[in-house]
């Protein structure tokens, strides 16, 4: 777990005229996240009225993006200074689980969304006003250092493709993770002499697109990689996103690094698309008698049993998932300090989340029965969306082994943590 982020002592004295006040912040936080809460809520209805629009068209439609824009959901991880939320790890997972389980797409879009929309509060004020100010301003960037930004006067020149930009068909700026060199073409270092990376900002229309996305889950995010080629970019729309002395806010979200983040909200996601099958199952358990059956499969001891044990399955994962996120969100919040303990506790509970909420996913598929493999019915949708959930980086084995080696005192170096 190289690259630890405890805060420093200038950030806890830029940090010390609120934190005595950290009891009341947490009461307007829980009031303000309900008004946000309640807002998103109203509008799930519309969210599972455009899934097969989204999966058709692989992108979130203009009128339910009207509707998102509205109530402000790309707006839930932006500084309060420039009308952001601020929510805590915990609430943006809640937030991304509702979504999730009326259209996964919405779901994954509103988590990769809320990680970028953390930048603004590495912008000076004025930059961060002219990126995320409009009402439907997003930004999208794509997996990886995969640019090259090469120092020249006022700036960097930008080259470089990145893949997986969730969200870039809504965007209105993309951003670029891209390693550093000076004007000679010379890797430039940083004090541990790794070399240096900083995320450059820029409009949409500034990059090349690439119609590539083409899956079998997830269809809507429209994750799309896209080109820069000599791309000049003021210093002033670039960031180090994961260097607390450039982060130019009090506000306790931005202590986590983006990584935790995402696996706070894609963990949600897991868990709503879910949800969505184990009550989907319910609804058609109701009235379906399987070939050959004696009964209906709501009167079947056997389903009986399987579906309490499936609920148990995915209650057990889910409570983990809040109660760690809840717990640390809290701890985090009151003292402004976030521990390589607090990361390894969030990283084991959220990669548990996804995997069993992909065996309860796959259990729901097969228990459907012939129902599940029509695409009017909601089994095979969130079958495949789980399963375009399942094969990201949250989802990863090896999360597990990274946090069994801290729990045993070992090197558990992993950027992910």
């Amino acid at each position: 777990m190289h690259g630890v982020k405890q805060v420093g002592l200038s950030r806890r004295m830029r940090g010390d005229m609120v934190a005595t006040l950290s009891k009341q912040l947490g009461s307007n936080e829980t009031v303000s996240f309900e008004k946000w809460f309640s807002d998103i809520k109203s509008i799930t209805s519309s969210i599972r009225a455009s899934h097969q629009d989204i999966d058709k068209q692989r992108c979130l439609t203009d009128t339910l993006l009207n509707e998102l824009h509205e109530v402000g959901l790309f707006r839930l991880s932006l500084p309060r200074e420039i009308n952001g939320g601020e929510l805590s790890p915990h609430q943006l997972s809640q937030v991304a689980e509702v979504l999730a389980k009326a259209d996964a797409s919405v779901g994954w879009c509103f988590g990769q969304g809320s990680g970028c929309a953390m930048s603004a509060a590495f912008l000076e004020p004025k930059t961060a006003k002219k990126v995320f100010g409009p009402k439907n301003s997003v930004l999208a960037w794509g997996a990886g250092i995969a640019g090259k930004a090469v120092k020249c006067d006022g700036g960097y020149k930008i080259t470089g493709r990145w893949q997986f930009a969730s969200g870039s068909g809504h965007a209105t700026w993309l951003g670029g993770h891209s390693f550093v060199f000076d004007a000679n073409d010379t890797p430039i270092l940083k004090a541990n002499g790794a070399q240096a990376d900083r995320t450059a900002l820029f409009p949409k229309s500034s990059a090349a697109l690439h119609d590539d996305w083409h899956v079998i889950g997830l269809k809507g995010t429209r994750s799309e990689s896209y080109t820069v080629k000599e791309l000049f970019v003021p210093e002033e729309l670039t960031l180090d996103r994961e260097n607390q002395d450039e982060c130019r806010s009090n506000a306790p979200l931005y202590i986590f690094p983006t990584t935790l983040v995402y696996a706070s909200c894609f963990s949600g996601v897991a868990l709503g698309i879910a949800r969505g099958a184990v009550d989907d199952l319910i609804d058609i358990a109701r009235t379906k008698t399987q070939r050959s059956a004696r009964s209906s499969m709501r009167e079947s001891p056997v389903f009986q049993t399987q579906i309490a044990q499936l609920e148990a399955q995915l209650g057990s994962a889910r409570a983990y998932q809040q109660s760690i996120l809840e717990r640390v969100s809290k701890t985090v919040f009151q003292t402004r300090e976030l521990q390589q303990s607090d990361r390894a506790e969030i990283r084991l509970a959220t990669t548990y989340a996804i995997n069993e909420a992909t065996e309860v996913v796959q259990q729901v598929y097969k228990l459907a029965g012939s129902s599940a493999i029509f695409e009017n019915a909601p089994f095979e949708r969130r079958f495949r969306d789980m399963h375009g959930v399942s094969q990201q980086m949250q989802a990863r084995h090896s999360h597990f082994e990274t946090v069994g080696r801290y729990m045993m005192n070992l090197d558990s170096a992993s950027a992910h943590m």
